[in-house]
C-alpha cells in the first residue's frame, strides 16, 4: 500500500486541481485500490474573517498588486485549468471565508468514519467553495455537506458547536512549519519524497511510478540481504 500525504486547504485552486489531477493519474494506473490518501490541513489564512469582507477579484488585486481586469484574467486562467478537468470551475465568484471549520469537520470524518466517507467530504468541500461558491465558515454549509458525505447530524453539530478537532488542526499545521512547507498543495509519498504543487496528470504518472519503483528496489534488497525464516503447511524451510 502506498501512502500519499497531502497538505492543503479549500480555498486554495490549485489544491483542487492537483487534488483531481492526482486522482485521475491514480486511476488511470490502475492503482486505486493501492493507494490511501491521507488529508492534513492547511489554513492559507488562519487570520481570515468567519465573513465575506470582498470579492474574490477585489481580494486578488490587492494581495498581488494587479489592476481588477488583470486580477480577473488570471483568476479565469486558473478557472481555465480546472474546467479542463471537467470541474465546473467558478474561482471568481467564491466567497472566501476562514476555513477553520472545514477542516476542523474533516478531522471529525477522519477519525470516526471510513475512508471512502472521507474522501466524500474532501471533495464535497472543495466542490461547495468552487463549484457552488457556498461560504466554508457558515455552520449550515458544513453540516450540510458532512451529512452529505455520510456523517451523521449529530456527530457534525457536537463537533461545529465546540471546538473539537481545533488541536488536531494546528498539529497538522506545526507538522507542515518542520517540514518547511511553504505552499499547498504540498504532497508527500511514502514519507520518501514530496511533491510541492499540482503537477499534470502525466508528472503525478511519472511520480507514483517512481514510487512504486522504489519500493519494489527496496522490497528485493531486503530479500537479498536476509534469510527469510518461513514456514507453510509442509513444514518449515530449513538452512
Amino acid at each position: 500500500m502506498m501512502t500519499l500525504t497531502i497538505w492543503s486547504d479549500f480555498a486554495c485552486p490549485y489544491c483542487y486541481i492537483g487534488e483531481t489531477r492526482l486522482k485521475n493519474a491514480i486511476e488511470e494506473l490502475g492503482l486505486t485500490d493501492d493507494v490511501q490518501i491521507d488529508y492534513r490541513a492547511y489554513e492559507l489564512d488562519p487570520e481570515a474573517s468567519k465573513e465575506v469582507v470582498s470579492s474574490t477579484p477585489e481580494r486578488f488585486a490587492k494581495k498581488y498588486r494587479l489592476s481588477l481586469d488583470q486580477a480577473k484574467d488570471q483568476i479565469e486562467q486558473i478557472s481555465a485549468l480546472g474546467r479542463e478537468l471537467g470541474i465546473d470551475f467558478r474561482y471568481a465568484t467564491t466567497q472566501y471565508s476562514n476555513t477553520r471549520d472545514a477542516h476542523r469537520l474533516m478531522k471529525l470524518a477522519e477519525s470516526k468514519y471510513d475512508r471512502s466517507t472521507v474522501e466524500r467530504l474532501n471533495e464535497l468541500l472543495f466542490k461547495a467553495y468552487f463549484v457552488e461558491n457556498l461560504v466554508l465558515a457558515d455552520h449550515d454549509v458544513l453540516l450540510a455537506k458532512g451529512v452529505e458525505a455520510g456523517l451523521s447530524d449529530k456527530d457534525v453539530r457536537e463537533a461545529l458547536d465546540s471546538d473539537m478537532y481545533n488541536d488536531e488542526v494546528r498539529l497538522d499545521e506545526r507538522e507542515a512549519m518542520m517540514r518547511g512547507v511553504r505552499g499547498v498543495p504540498y504532497i508527500v509519498f511514502n514519507g520518501a519524497f514530496a511533491v510541492p504543487g499540482a503537477m499534470t496528470t502525466d508528472g503525478f504518472k511519472m511520480a507514483l511510478q517512481r514510487e512504486l519503483k522504489r519500493q519494489a528496489k527496496e522490497a528485493a534488497a531486503i530479500n537479498d540481504a536476509e534469510q527469510v525464516h518461513q514456514c507453510g503447511p509442509e513444514g518449515c524451510k530449513l538452512y
